[in-house]
């Protein structure tokens, strides 16, 4: 594994970790970039910076009424790259506060280095659950 794919698993595994799973919004908007697209239900969403922070929250209140605790990456590759992109596939868990497993899903994300700053820049998941924060549509 080369240096940047190194990079990006560290940014993907520390906007799960530090921001997400901590419900950290600063934190995850350090590690994204923007616009930043998601693929979900075949439908792309587009969100600014403004957008992903408003979403927040509600997001947040979605995730406790499923009875999401926290997310474990069990296993990440990159599957294309080069210096300046690198698309990883992903396997996520959402657990409960019992760090029960009730969902396990494969995710692609695409991380991009511009100005020289690594960042989740799209992700599409095959997830159908409370991640998805916004209609907003392209």
């Amino acid at each position: 594994m080369n240096n940047f794919e190194i990079e990006a698993i560290n940014v993907a595994r520390k906007w799960n970790d530090e921001g997400f799973n901590r419900r950290d919004k600063i934190i995850c908007v350090k590690y994204l970039h923007f616009p930043h697209i998601r693929l979900w239900d075949n439908k792309f969403s587009v969100f600014t910076e403004e957008e992903f922070i408003k979403g927040f929250d509600i997001q947040t209140e979605k995730l406790m009424n499923e009875g999401w605790d926290h997310t474990v990456t069990l296993d990440i590759k990159p599957i294309q790259s080069n210096k300046n992109k690198v698309h990883l596939l992903l396997t996520q868990s959402r657990r409960d506060k019992n760090d029960k497993e009730y969902h396990r899903f494969e995710t692609l994300w695409i991380i991009t280095k511009i100005e020289g700053k690594w960042g989740i820049q799209f992700r599409s998941s095959f997830l159908n659950a409370s991640s998805q924060v916004s209609d907003q549509l392209l």
